[in-house]
């Protein structure tokens, strides 16, 4: 085994030689056993094991058509008496990309079985195993790596397929115009991948405004520069190169491409003045308006900022011109900013120089920079009326008189002119005004409630002409002044009060209300100055409401009230308001019963009725009291058992449990609100022995648990406790435990009465459940809902007349 592994080693030796690419010797560090086979030395002592070969990668040519192909053969050293059975696996075998090697398994001959492709798969690592019959290894895996060895199988192609780029004109030869790049799949560490680039072919725009070569390209690293003078914008636009980019460093496959020159302007042309002479008329006392245009030429870029022109006027001190660019045709618009006096001048003589918005360029020819003069004529005209201001301001009270005098000398006209003034808008026709002066008076009293005042504001518009013809209109506006013009009047003017004493704390609330505006309303005076109203007053609540209460205990029925009530206005309007307040019986919830309640409680003779009406119902309850008391005693005489003196009877009926409340949340299981009923078991059946237990409880009896959040140096009272000889009365044995467990601390809980569960054998009252009534709502006469007052009025509308 040993001589056919070395002859492997050999083998691989040569290949590594012959392809120099992988070092082929291993290193200590790779062979050394503690390092590649711990397994080796499981054992105590030092165990000395033969070193394993590593063979050396294998190089395949990528797309070789001697397929299949033997690579390389792997023997085991070790001396069997049976056959060994090689096996390999990973990328290429049973991992994808799957049948591409295989070995043999009786000699251990890999192979190529398929065609491969650097581009998808540059390298493959495999392990090859060596098996016994019954599938035990038998040695180490071997690792083999196969290198796939690249050909030139892929054109090289350009990144873009049209590259676009820029030279400004003028440039000298070797100016960085652009880059070009491309890109080919072969491996990059061979000649198949080595870039040589080169140009073609040249066309320019317009055709053959240029024929020589005036570019270059770097042929490794695509660079196109200019090679030659004469890049002028004015005679080229632009060119058009064919590239073209090889392999194997120029000498392989090849690809073709564009790219595309721009020749960029310069401002090397100044703008010049076409015509340098212009006549314009202006128009007196307007501005803002066009009055005519100035013309340039550029030959450079249009649209750029080596073409667009911005002009200048020399010799205008007052800045009553100004001039601006058209975007569009870089034309000189000239207009007026402020207006022309023809008395005071009537003709201006303008000096325009221009330049463009870009410097020029250092290339540029030196010439003068261009100017142009402008000759305006400023031509008379009728000048409008003017308002002294705009908008006329009147500050005037709401209740102004008629005829009133607003505004005068509002307006005047330059030309001396007659004026005539009128008014163009004023929809509540308060205003008059002059024809001839001009004086605004009143012309009826304001109303600060009218829908065109907003904000104490009304506007008008007054309209003044020349004679001419020329008009000229102004905005009124109206400020108004509130002014205290109307009384507070107070509501509600009816309601009522209860006639409890313990109510006489209560009153009727009232609210006053002023069509005026502040400071002209609130806050509210109150005050009750009628001398029939001495047995009430009024209490300011706050600065619109009061309430009225009356002083001493009033017998039921209605009283008419006088109130006054006063603003806070400048002076101070105030108004009288009688209300009608009822004094009625309210209910626990002080609202006034019915009104039938409040006729039997407003009399002598009725509330006496009333009295033995409320004596005859007492009597009847204590007639049922008697009863039921007796129909009890009768029950629990006839469940006590005869001769033995027990409380508590031998009924299926007397079931007893401890009740439980399992929604309580508190300090623990000691901290309900249980009630313990070990107490009610029948005295005579408790057992004496502490060994005995009470059902259900695992407590013994006679011995009561203890409170952990009760003091436990109090003596607790002896259980179960001795009933008395003779219990007679249930009461008497009731109020004996009662007793004993209020003075026993240790009883849960120590603060609460305990609480008996014994209910005997039934119960002599019949069902409360409306289940079993045969009565419904449909029989139910709601017709006395109508007699309980309007708080019960909706539901007697609901329910009643059924």
């Amino acid at each position: 085994m040993a001589a056919q592994i070395l002859m492997v080693w050999v083998l691989g030796a040569l290949l590594c030689q012959m392809w120099s690419s992988a070092e082929c010797h291993p290193s200590e560090e790779e062979l050394h056993p503690q390092t590649l086979y711990p397994w080796r030395n499981q054992g105590k002592g030092v165990v000395r094991v033969k070193r394993d070969w590593i063979i050396p990668p294998i190089r395949v040519l990528e797309n070789s058509k001697q397929v299949p192909e033997d690579l390389v053969q792997i023997k085991s050293d070790k001396i069997f008496t049976s056959k060994v059975i090689y096996k390999l696996e990973g990328p290429g075998v049973d991992q994808e990309p799957k049948n591409l090697f295989e070995i043999d398994d009786q000699t251990g001959v890999i192979r190529c079985k398929r065609p491969l492709d650097r581009e998808k798969y540059n390298s493959f690592t495999l392990k090859a195993f060596a098996l016994s019959p019954s599938g035990e290894r038998l040695e180490n895996p071997t690792t083999i790596e196969i290198v796939v060895l690249d050909q030139n199988d892929n054109r090289p192609a350009f990144t873009q397929s049209q590259f676009v780029g820029a030279v400004a004109e003028f440039s000298v030869p070797g100016t960085s115009v652009m880059s070009v790049s491309a890109m080919d799949a072969d491996d990059p560490m061979t000649d198949n991948a080595i870039l040589s680039y080169s140009i073609i072919g040249q066309e320019s725009f317009p055709a053959n405004a240029i024929t020589k070569t005036m570019f270059g390209i770097n042929n490794e690293t695509g660079a196109i520069y200019t090679r030659d003078v004469g890049l002028d914008r004015e005679v080229v636009k632009g060119f058009r190169l064919k590239l073209q980019v090889a392999d194997m460093g120029g000498m392989g496959l090849t690809s073709e491409g564009v790219a595309i020159i721009h020749v960029s302007d310069i401002n090397n042309h100044p703008p010049q003045f076409s015509p340098v002479s212009y006549s314009m008329t202006a128009v007196e006392n307007r501005r803002d308006y066009e009055i005519g245009r100035i013309n340039v030429t550029d030959r450079d870029d249009r649209g750029t900022g080596n073409w667009e022109a911005k002009y200048f006027i020399s010799n205008d001190p007052n800045g009553n011109f100004a001039i601006t660019t058209h975007p569009a045709t870089n034309q000189g618009i000239l207009t007026v900013v402020k207006p022309l006096d023809y008395e005071a001048q009537s003709q201006y003589v303008l000096t325009v120089t221009v330049k463009n918005l870009n410097p020029l360029s250092n290339k540029a020819r030196n010439l003068p920079v261009s100017t142009a003069t402008v000759w305006i004529t400023v031509v008379n005209e009728n000048e409008a009326p003017h308002f002294r201001e705009d908008p006329i301001q009147i500050v005037v009270p709401e209740s102004v008189v008629p005829g009133t005098l607003l505004k005068s000398n509002i307006a005047f006209d330059p030309d001396h002119s007659d004026l005539r003034y009128e008014i163009s808008r004023d929809p509540e026709r308060w205003l008059d005004i002059n024809r001839d002066t001009g004086d605004i008076t009143a012309k009826r009293t304001f109303n600060m409630r009218s829908s065109y005042v907003k904000n104490n504001i009304y506007n008008a518009v007054v309209k003044v002409t020349d004679a001419g013809g020329v008009s000229t209109t102004a905005t009124v506006v109206i400020t108004l002044k509130e002014t205290n013009d109307f009384p507070p009047q107070l509501f509600p003017l009816s309601g009522y009060v209860c006639r409890d004493a313990a109510r006489m704390s209560s009153g009727l609330v009232v609210t006053a209300v002023d069509e005026d505006l502040p400071p002209h309303a609130a806050p509210f005076i109150f005050a009750i100055l009628d001398d029939l109203s001495t047995n009430w007053t009024v209490t300011q609540v706050n600065d619109t409401h009061g309430v009225i209460q009356p002083l001493v205990e009033l017998e039921a029925g209605e009283y008419a009230v006088t109130v006054l009530v006063s603003d806070s206005g400048s002076p101070p309007l105030s108004a009288y308001a009688q209300v009608n307040v009822t004094v009625c019986l309210c209910d626990t919830y002080s609202n006034c019963k019915s009104e039938m309640g409040a006729v039997l409680g407003s009399s002598v003779g009725i509330s006496f009725i009333a009295l033995i009406i409320i004596m005859v119902s007492i009597a009847l309850l204590l007639l049922l009291l008697l009863v039921a008391v007796a129909v009890t005693a009768c029950g629990r005489r006839h469940h006590i058992k005869k001769g033995t003196g027990l409380l508590v009877g031998e009924s299926e009926d007397d079931i007893r449990d401890n009740v439980l409340n399992y929604d309580e949340q508190g300090g623990g299981e000691e901290d309900e609100n249980a009630f313990n009923i070990d107490l009610l078991w029948n005295p005579l059946d408790a057992p004496s022995t502490p060994g005995s237990y009470y059902p259900g409880y695992g407590v013994p009896r006679g011995k009561q648990p203890l409170r952990k959040d009760a003091p436990h140096n109090l003596p607790s009272p002896i259980y179960p406790r001795k009933p008395p000889t003779d219990p007679s009365d249930i009461q008497d044995y009731i109020n004996d435990g009662l007793e004993a467990a209020d003075n026993d601390p240790n009883v849960p809980p120590y603060d609460t009465a305990l609480i008996y569960d014994y209910e005997g054998e039934g119960s002599l009252a019949g069902s409360l459940s409306s289940i079993a009534t045969s009565s419904s709502d449909g029989d139910q006469d709601y017709d006395y809902l109508n007699d309980w007052g309007p708080r019960f009025q909706k539901l007697a509308n609901m329910y009643g007349g059924r």
